[in-house]
């Protein structure tokens, strides 16, 4: 089971992109960002990310981030 820091991350990212604050294509913050706005380590953070592309919220594109998957 995740963590609470790493649920409060995914259950955050993944409200704004059911409200379409975050669209299909948008990019999240960068992992530094992420840890500065929850006060989390990097290992919450990629925790939290992993998980939301586990589910098919989000994808990875090595050297350019993390987006939220086309529907």
């Amino acid at each position: 089971m995740p963590t609470s820091k790493t649920q409060k991350i995914i259950n955050d990212i993944t409200a704004q992109i059911e409200s379409g604050k975050l669209a299909p294509g948008d990019q999240l913050p960068s992992t530094a960002e992420l840890r500065a706005q929850y006060g989390v380590s990097v290992t919450v953070v990629r925790g939290a990310v992993n998980w939301l592309k586990a589910k098919g919220l989000v994808e990875g594109h090595p050297g350019l981030g993390v987006f939220v998957t086309e529907e």
